[in-house]
């Protein structure tokens, strides 16, 4: 059964947004084996996100690199050589954890996609209105389809 982690960003953490997905994304790698896709729906977000990874801490490095959907990407994931993907969608066989910043639940993403099923997703709900609202959409829509809920305040 897939894990569905919520974190609600305070006002501090959203203004550091970068900074917190990297922190999240080191965490998620220090504690887990598995390969981690930061799923974001913009191209804007994603460059940001590769360079933040670049540069989050002058002592660690997080290898990471871009999924690009116009290449062939779907058939050499297994052979990925960064254990981080920054993409707009899920890669085929794709079964690692997924930082989900964009507004719609990932379940949208999968049913594109063929044999992917992440073991575990981190949805990001900022504090402003609009990101609480689709928060509450993919919670009623992940606990209809009865995976296992955790949500943090951070």
């Amino acid at each position: 059964m897939m894990q569905i982690s919520f974190y609600v960003l305070s006002e501090s953490k959203a203004q550091d947004f970068l900074g917190f997905i990297c922190q999240l994304t080191q965490t998620a790698l220090n504690k887990s084996s598995q390969s981690l896709l930061i799923l974001a729906e913009n191209e804007a977000l994603l460059s940001d996100f590769d360079e933040a990874l670049w540069v989050q801490d002058a002592s660690s490095f997080i290898p990471h690199q871009r999924l690009i959907a116009n290449e062939n990407t779907v058939d050499n994931i297994g052979s990925s050589i960064a254990p981080v993907l920054l993409g707009a969608y899920l890669p085929a066989e794709f079964n690692g954890i997924v930082i989900n910043t964009t507004s719609r639940p990932v379940n949208d993403f999968i049913t594109a996609t063929s044999n992917t099923q992440p073991a575990r997703v981190l949805e990001i709900i900022k504090p402003d209105d609009a990101s609480v609202q689709d928060g509450r959409v993919k919670y009623k829509r992940y606990q209809q389809l009865g995976y296992e809920l955790t949500h943090f305040k951070v």
